[in-house]
């Protein structure tokens, strides 16, 4: 052996030394993996032929060996690391020679490109990467996010540490928009900290909050880290139960789990929003709390108010908080009791299959031992029972074709069970009197009369769903009872829009919020999967700077308002009538609804297309598409050139030698343990992107086949990942700001700022770590 190291050791530091070096080199990152690969494979199989690279492996006709496997040990669990003193034997690392490695790369590498990159359903899912960023680059060319600090330095600055508070706020909305690191920490750093400095705060707390607020794209959603890590994610995940069932005996993973073994991206949105705004939090906490024992390093800062309207503590407590959680508790409380809620009667033709949490208990001995260890005797025993008292009572498992009696009792239950007033209903109405509320607190002095009159039109719409509208009413019919209420708001709303214009912080911050809100409430509500909710996220961001230009030109804006409204008339289409055009039986009304949905498609594509105009006329469109295709082309450039890296390392049983020794440890917490470290070091020279493509794949088999929940093994190295980002002193947060930062602000000042904020990071994850169940939260209260 070389250098008394085995082969496929050898072999792994070849490839990590190759991939380092052309890192380092200076060349694109997305050219210097693959060639790395290509180098690192060349200098591998030239070492083999010349029989300088023997692996020890495991003599697998030895009589100790066959002894082990009589003994109940699978063939899968014996390695060289967990029982060392089995008899061996050399062997080359290619067993059939480079040669025949080399054409089986090829061949799995365009199968690999052609099911990852070119086809499957991961092609769709990673489109949203190019929504995403093109929806971030647009917000941060257009000003936006500049408008947003001014806005929020104003309402944080009187407080002490507030101009850092600002930041935190800022950095949260710019990742919830962006999810891009880099370009959040320049921004932010560009943006804030000349500001910071000026107003006496000092360099390490300026330097630190930027750095950390920056890299929570890391985390809040929609992050372009969760993406890519979702789509991989859910393969390993699935791939790995899978193994982990049939090893038990078991004949597939829903039969070992007692539920799919499928981890989307959605899902993993739900699961690290509470995660990032947990850490937005602490940021903010610890700006606070060291403003407060060093006011001089943090000092309040008045900034001249815009708005000439004085609003009273009792006027802003009234209109801002009290009335606002009325309405918002107040509907939570309706639907509580049944009184607001679903009115869908729509019932499947076929029968349900009964006992969904129940176990499938007709397995083997050895499946239903795995199946007791794993959900209790408990769990195993109410399972028999179950299906035991189906059998008795004639039911089945399987679904079946109901009959007509039975489709019209079916029909009948669910409507007797409807709610009386329909949950779409009253969160369109709900909304309008959150709108309506909110500017009545903006400019109390004005007539409250036009603001009650629209109160009085949800009040109205609430009695005639109550009254007129019940669930079997046909959309048609649903849109010509509301009307007049519906005209009766909106011309209500136009008065609070006018008042609502007139204060800063809506104007500025409302637009963005409200496409933030759209975009993650269509995925963490489920209403659609990442990419169309990524296209509309894209489409949005175009609008809204485009608006922004027009208004700086002086020029009217009712083209963009227009394609907005129509934007919302579709979705209000959408929910009321069946478009389908391609039934047999297609009645008026939704044929009329068809024509009505059309019309707003045509106008919020017009405005689409008018926004491309203005804001290619104001030189902004070029340079935001060059950006975005210059990123998403990094990405998938990276993505193609490190499933070459992956197939290197696979090829000479690399992956297979790491996933055994990491097999060979007891404790799945130490294995994640081992695993966290590692990508935490790993963090320092690689970017998220290579860590996602190369190391995950090859770890990824061994901690998403354990008991682990998929989401919070996700979250943690997205998580760990970010904390990696920002620690001296190879943090790439801190590259990024001290290519901006002015030359006042050393690179000791960057590196002592950061310090507390790596050490919430660590807190972070250490909460994570002993309350998994934080990731937990958000999707099942969704999901229930």
């Amino acid at each position: 052996m070389l250098f008394g190291l085995d082969g496929v050791e050898i072999g792994l530091i070849i490839v990590f030394l190759s991939l380092f070096g052309g890192i380092l080199s200076g060349f694109p990152v997305a050219f210097a993996i693959p060639g790395a690969g290509l180098i690192s494979f060349a200098v591998i199989a030239w070492l083999d032929s010349q029989g300088l690279l023997i692996h020890q492996a495991i003599d697998a006709g030895s009589t100790a060996y066959r002894d082990l496997i009589n003994s109940g040990v699978k063939p899968d669990a014996v390695s060289i690391f967990r029982y060392p003193d089995l008899p061996r034997v050399a062997q080359p690392i290619f067993d059939r020679g480079w040669e025949t490695a080399m054409d089986r790369n090829i061949s799995f590498i365009v199968n690999r490109m052609n099911e990852r990159v070119f086809a499957g359903q991961s092609i769709e899912t990673l489109l949203a990467v190019l929504m995403f960023v093109l929806m971030g680059i647009t917000l941060e060319r257009s000003k936006i996010a500049n408008d947003l600090l001014t806005t929020m330095a104003r309402v944080f600055g009187p407080l002490p540490g507030g101009l850092a508070v600002s930041v935190v706020v800022v950095g949260a909305f710019l990742a919830a928009s962006t999810g891009i690191v880099g370009a959040t920490v320049v921004t932010m750093g560009l943006l804030s900290l000349p500001t910071m400095l000026r107003n006496g705060y000092s360099p390490e707390l300026s330097t630190g909050v930027i750095a950390a607020s920056g890299t929570l794209g890391q985390i809040i959603p929609p992050s372009i880290v969760i993406v890519l890590l979702g789509t991989l994610a859910g393969d390993l995940y699935s791939a790995a139960q899978e193994t982990r069932a049939q090893s038990f005996g078991c004949s597939d993973a829903l039969t070992y789990l007692g539920r799919p073994a499928v981890v989307s991206v959605g899902t993993l949105f739900q699961a690290a929003l509470l995660p990032g705004i947990l850490l937005a939090g602490l940021y903010a906490l610890y700006a606070f709390g060291y403003a407060m024992f060093n006011p001089s390093k943090a000092p309040a800062v008045h900034i001249e108010e815009t708005d000439g309207e004085v609003i009273t503590r009792s006027e802003g407590l009234t209109w801002f908080l009290a009335v606002p959680v009325l309405i918002i508790f107040g509907l939570i409380g309706a639907g509580q009791i049944g009184l607001v809620g679903s009115q869908d009667v729509t019932v499947s033709n076929y029968t349900q299959v009964d006992r969904l949490d129940a176990l499938r208990t007709n397995v083997s001995d050895e499946c239903r031992d795995a199946m007791i260890e794993l959900h209790g005797q408990d769990r195993w025993d109410e399972s028999v029972s179950a299906r035991e008292a189906l059998a008795a009572s004639g039911g089945t498992e399987e679904s079946r074709e109901l009959t007509e009696e039975e489709l019209v009792e079916a029909r009948a239950a669910a409507t007797a069970n409807a709610a009386p007033i329909g949950s779409g209903v009253a969160t369109l109405f709900g909304m309008i009197l959150l709108t309506l509320a909110v500017a009545r607190g903006i400019k109390p002095s004005a007539s409250s009369t036009p603001l009650a009159i629209g109160m009085l039109g949800v009040a109205l719409a609430f009695a005639l769903d109550f009254v007129a509208i019940g669930p079997n009413t046909s959309g048609g019919t649903r849109v010509v009872i509301l009307l007049i209420p519906l005209a009766i708001c909106f011309w209500s709303l136009r008065h609070a829009a006018a008042r609502l214009a007139e204060n800063d912080l809506i104007r500025v911050v409302f637009p963005p919020l409200v496409l933030i809100i759209a975009v993650l409430g269509s995925i963490l509500g489920g209403i659609t999967n990442p990419t169309p909710a990524a296209a509309l996220g894209a489409a949005g961001a175009i609008m809204l700077a485009a608006y922004r230009k027009l208004k700086d030109e002086g020029n009217s804006g009712q083209m963009i308002i227009w394609a907005t409204l129509a934007l919302a008339a579709l979705l209000l289409i959408g929910i009321n009538f069946d478009l389908r055009m391609n039934q047999e039986v297609v009645t008026v009304e939704n044929s009329i609804g068809f024509l009505f949905a059309y019309l707003a498609y045509m106008v919020a594509g017009i405005g689409l297309i008018y926004g491309c105009i203005v804001l290619y006329r104001n030189g902004v469109l070029q340079p935001i598409v060059r950006e975005t295709a210059k990123v998403t082309s990094m990405v998938f450039t990276i993505l193609i050139g490190s499933q070459l890296l992956n197939l290197v390392v696979i090829s000479f049983g690399g992956e297979h030698y790491i996933q055994q020794f990491l097999r060979s440890f007891d404790s799945e917490f130490k294995v994640f343990l081992i695993v966290m470290l590692v990508l935490f070091v790993l963090g320092f020279v690689l970017d998220f992107l290579e860590i996602i493509y190369i190391v995950v794949p090859i770890v990824g088999p061994v901690i998403y086949g354990g008991s682990f929940d998929p989401k919070w093994v996700t979250i943690m190295i997205a998580v760990n990942l970010q904390t990696s980002f920002l620690t001296p002193p190879f943090g790439f947060a801190l590259f990024y700001l001290r290519g901006v930062a002015p030359p006042s602000v050393t690179t000791g000042h960057i590196y002592r700022g950061i310090i507390p904020f790596v050490l919430i990071q660590v807190v972070g994850l250490a909460l994570l770590w002993f309350a998994p169940g934080i990731v937990a939260i958000v999707p099942d209260l969704i999901s229930n």
